[in-house]
């Protein structure tokens, strides 16, 4: 069954993965939108009530870059 399914072509192969995902998850969000809005209030609150550790655009970036570059 696996030679099968990597014989597929890559959008075949994509189409069934997501499909073998989809009937993993018995869970579905009918509002997506509405879920991710209530998500960004949460956390603007916390950053404005000061609940919430935020870090400097500097700092983050040179930890990506020192990510990417292997150190």
């Amino acid at each position: 069954m696996l030679k099968k399914a990597l014989a597929l072509s890559e959008k075949e192969r994509a189409v069934l993965a997501s499909t073998l995902i989809e009937s993993l998850d018995d869970t579905v969000d009918e509002n997506p939108e509405a879920a991710w809005q209530e998500e960004i209030l949460r956390r603007l609150e916390k950053v404005r009530s000061g609940k919430a550790k935020t870090t400097p655009w500097n700092d983050v970036r040179q930890k990506g870059r020192a990510l990417l570059n292997g150190n």
